[in-house]
C-alpha cells in the first residue's frame, strides 16, 4: 500500500511539474489533466496515510472531528473528479465539434472558472452535512469500514431524513449530471467523427 501511495504521488507530481514548466503545454486540455493529477494527489494524501497507520496499529482509532474531516475530503475531492472529467469532456467537445469557435469559447478565464467551479462546488456541498453533524450526539462509537464516509451518520442518536435527501440531491448534481454530460459529449464527438470520415470517403 505504501508503494502504491508513493507511486501515485511521484507519477502525478511529475506530470504536473512537466505541464507547469513547459509553456507549450499551457493549453486547456493539459491544464485539466494537471488539475486531475493534483486532485488525485490530494485525495490519496487524505486517505492513504490514515489507512497505513490503521494497518500498522492494533487498534484503529480516529477522533470525531478527524473522521468528519476525512468524510469531507473524501466526498469533496471525489465529486471534484467527476466535474473535472466533465470539464475535460467539454473542452474536447468544443475542440472537435466547434473548432472555429474553440479559441473564443475556451479562453483562459473560462478554464479558470471551470476549475474553480469543479473544486468549490463540491466543497460547499460537502461542508453542509459536516457542519450539521459536528454537534450531533453520538450513541455508537464503532464505525464499520476502513474510511469515514456517510456511514458515520449511523453513529448518531438521531438520523436526519432531510440530510439523506440532501445527500441524494448532491449525488445527482455532483456525480450523475457530470457523468451524463460526459456521455453526451463523447457520443456527439463520435457522431461528428463518423460523419467526417463518411464525407472524406465520398
Amino acid at each position: 500500500m505504501l508503494t502504491a501511495y508513493v507511486l501515485i504521488i511521484c507519477s502525478n507530481s511529475t506530470i504536473v511539474c512537466i505541464i507547469a514548466l513547459h509553456r507549450n503545454l499551457h493549453e486547456p486540455m493539459y491544464v485539466f489533466i494537471a488539475a486531475l493529477m493534483v486532485n488525485s494527489v490530494l485525495f490519496s494524501s487524505a486517505i492513504y496515510p490514515k489507512l497505513l497507520m490503521d494497518f500498522l496499529s492494533e487498534k484503529q482509532i480516529i477522533s470525531h472531528s478527524a473522521c468528519l474531516f476525512q468524510w469531507f475530503i473524501y466526498y469533496s475531492l471525489g465529486c471534484s473528479e467527476f466535474l473535472l472529467l466533465a470539464a475535460m469532456a467539454y473542452d474536447r467537445y468544443v475542440s472537435i465539434c466547434k473548432p472555429l469557435q474553440y479559441p473564443n469559447i475556451m479562453r483562459k478565464r473560462t478554464v479558470q472558472m471551470l476549475l474553480i467551479l469543479a473544486w468549490l462546488l463540491p466543497a460547499c456541498q460537502s461542508s453542509v452535512p459536516m457542519i450539521v453533524s459536528a454537534n450531533k450526539k453520538l450513541c455508537h462509537f464503532n464505525l464499520k469500514g476502513i474510511i469515514c464516509n456517510s456511514t458515520v451518520q449511523k453513529l448518531y442518536c438521531v438520523t436526519s431524513r432531510l440530510l439523506n435527501i440532501y445527500g441524494l440531491a448532491v449525488l445527482v448534481t455532483a456525480v450523475i449530471c457530470p457523468v451524463l454530460f460526459i456521455l453526451f459529449t463523447y457520443i456527439r464527438i463520435v457522431i461528428v467523427c463518423y460523419r467526417s470520415s463518411q464525407e472524406v470517403r465520398r
